[in-house]
């Protein structure tokens, strides 16, 4: 048959046998085993092998030492909101090359189709437990997450729509900080999402923002800082510059957890800490409290 010729090859990781030596010709050589790719997964930062299934339900959590590992927009969107009724915003936006930085097009058709994303964020309405919210997920798989004309605008539309709709509002944030290949068209995101989070707030809109690893430069000095109700996961780093360049600017060694959500909230940066198992939960609950099931 035709379809047999042309049938997708699977895919094999080789990994060394725990037993070596035996059956094995060499003596001391590992025996080879075949082991379909993306079967397993290891943890980045323990290093654990883990079924990739198991490690999904698990929300991408390390079974081992509770790593929180990267979800894309698409991901969080699944785990964190009712399943029926999201309405994405601005699908149809795209970033083009206002500048004409030398390979940006280029770059931005190889994140596309990398990352499967259009850009680095999607936002739209749905429900949470019921509650009707506006929402922004930022991916971190598309360009490192960071913010250039696209991604503030449509950030901005997003803000609007929840003070138009009197919804509340959560920002899921990642980023590598503003994209310099649009320069001072990305820096001015910042002050463009910002000005848009006063005008709603000025309404008494709801605004909480979720802050997930890594997030950085211009997206933290932004909209990611600027909720009234600020949560990041475990483990999540943050903050404006990095740690070596904050270390050779001031010449000094920084502690171990420094800009991580654990010690940027002992240092008062952070209304809370929540594992993502338990982020919906807190979520809903949060809008429970803020009396949002008719709107704000």
């Amino acid at each position: 048959m035709f379809k047999d010729l042309f049938q997708k090859k699977r895919k094999y990781a080789t990994i060394p046998s725990e037993r070596m030596g035996r059956d094995s010709n060499v003596e001391g050589e590992r025996p080879k085993r075949e082991v379909p790719e993306g079967l397993m997964s290891k943890c980045s930062k323990c290093g654990t092998i883990q079924y990739s299934k198991e490690l999904e339900k698990n929300l991408k959590v390390c079974a081992t030492c509770g790593y929180h590992m990267r979800l894309n927009a698409i991901e969080r969107i699944q785990i964190t909101l009712d399943p029926e009724g999201f309405e994405e915003f601005d699908s149809h936006m795209i970033s083009v090359d206002p500048l004409q930085f030398p390979g940006y097009a280029t770059k931005l058709e190889e994140q596309a189709m990398k990352s499967g994303l259009r850009e680095a964020v999607i936002t739209g309405q749905g429900t949470l437990s019921g509650y009707a919210v506006i929402v922004a997920v930022m991916s971190f798989d598309f360009f490192s997450g960071s913010m250039g004309s696209v991604v503030g605008e449509k950030i901005t539309r997003a803000i609007e729509a929840a003070t138009e709709r009197q919804l509340p509002l959560i920002i899921f944030s990642t980023s590598g900080g503003a994209r310099m290949q649009e320069s001072i068209l990305s820096l001015m995101q910042m002050a463009k999402t910002s000005a848009a989070l006063a005008r709603f707030n000025e309404q008494g809109g709801l605004y909480i923002s979720v802050i997930t690893d890594p997030t950085t430069g211009g997206v933290s000095a932004s909209f990611a800082m600027l909720g009234d109700i600020n949560i990041a996961e475990p483990g999540a780093v943050f903050g404006f510059a990095g740690r070596r360049v904050i270390e050779q600017t001031i010449r000094q060694k920084l502690p171990d957890d420094f800009q991580t959500a654990e010690y940027n909230l002992a240092h008062g940066q952070l209304d809370l800490v929540t594992h993502r198992k338990e982020m919906r939960a807190m979520l809903a609950n949060l809008l429970e409290f803020h009396c949002l099931k008719g709107g704000i």
